[in-house]
């Protein structure tokens, strides 16, 4: 375990963003983490480095959390309860389960990232989140070293939120999350209509189906960050109540939609943006991507600030024709 200096992590986060850490040091267990915190606790933590935007060089102590390992615990006839350490990779972890024929995370496919960072967001995809399937998480808390046990309720869930985005916001260090999955008599979740059709020659399909499904249809419209820097969908869909939904109903009678409740109305905002006709257009090296304006994109050398710079007017532009506000879903640091 020691300490490197001047590292650049543009290998270490899914946008590519060449930015330098003063200092850097990857930790392998949770008894390497204590140590270092004991010495350091000005940090700044780095997982799979998929949900953020790095705009500047990082000043703290940068600790790339690579603790690995998967433990199953206690099973019953339909259930079983599986730990993963928060280094491991989300989408192999997720293949790893199927595998075992442990089902609830198969619609959760292919989203980058670790485990660790999949409960700060409540990441989600093709109508399940992983507070569907969450049991509880370790925690290390930064200022004592001591662990904690959050169950699901503790964590506050929402939608592409937890208790960790908020008030405990950088406070604690998630180390391990269990699962709660089940092992016969699978709950499938089909409701999406892109995963219908990949389904229709599948009679009775299943949760390894399911997942090559929407391994498909997302490997269709969203890059490989292996080839172009992006951190996958870059705003959250907008909730809007009915009656605005009404007024731009009669201006867009195409314009999607999912009900909520008898009050609320999302509308997907890569729609929004392709409507304000960023979809495919390129500013330098920032971009929006060509099949799915919900994703930004680097093509090579932009900067954070560059990427910033045109998710705002995407912002402004939506704000001005749709009188919607879309919010930033990834981490600008």
């Amino acid at each position: 375990m020691s300490i490197q200096h001047n590292i650049s992590l543009k290998e270490y986060n899914t946008f590519g963003i060449n930015v330098y850490a003063k200092q850097f040091i990857s930790i392998n267990s949770v008894k390497e983490l204590v140590e270092i915190l004991n010495l350091n606790n000005d940090i700044f933590l780095l997982g799979g480095g998929s949900n953020m935007l790095l705009t500047s060089d990082i000043e703290k102590l940068v600790i790339h959390l690579n603790l690995k390992g998967i433990i199953v615990n206690d099973t019953e006839q339909d259930v079983v309860y599986v730990t993963a350490e928060a280094g491991e990779n989300w989408h192999e972890f997720a293949l790893w389960c199927i595998s075992q024929n442990y089902g609830g995370l198969e619609n959760l496919s292919l989203i980058p990232g670790n485990v660790g960072t999949s409960p700060i967001q409540n990441i989600g995809a093709y109508g399940v989140e992983i507070k569907d399937t969450f049991y509880q998480l370790e925690a290390l808390e930064i200022e004592t070293g001591k662990t904690k046990i959050f169950t699901k309720d503790e964590c506050n869930f929402g939608y592409r939120n937890s208790i960790f985005k908020n008030e405990l916001k950088g406070k604690y260090i998630i180390v391990n999350v269990t699962f709660k999955l089940t092992k016969n008599n699978h709950k499938l979740t089909t409701s999406y209509g892109a995963i219908n059709s990949y389904l229709k020659s599948k009679e009775t399909p299943t949760i390894k189906d399911i997942s090559d499904a929407v391994i498909a249809i997302r490997q269709s419209k969203l890059p490989n960050p292996k080839e172009i820097g992006n951190s996958g969908s870059f705003f959250k869909n907008p909730v809007i109540s009915k009656v605005h939904f009404k007024t731009l109903k009669e201006n867009y009678p195409e314009i999607p939609h999912y009900i909520i409740n008898d009050n609320e109305i999302k509308i997907p905002a890569g729609w929004l943006i392709e409507q304000c006709g960023f979809k495919g257009k390129r500013f330098g090296d920032a971009g929006v991507h060509a099949k799915q304006a919900l994703v930004l994109v680097n093509y090579g050398n932009a900067t954070g600030k560059e990427i910033v710079s045109l998710a705002k007017k995407i912002q402004q532009k939506v704000k001005k024709i749709f009188n919607v506000e879309i919010e930033i879903e990834v981490n600008i640091i």
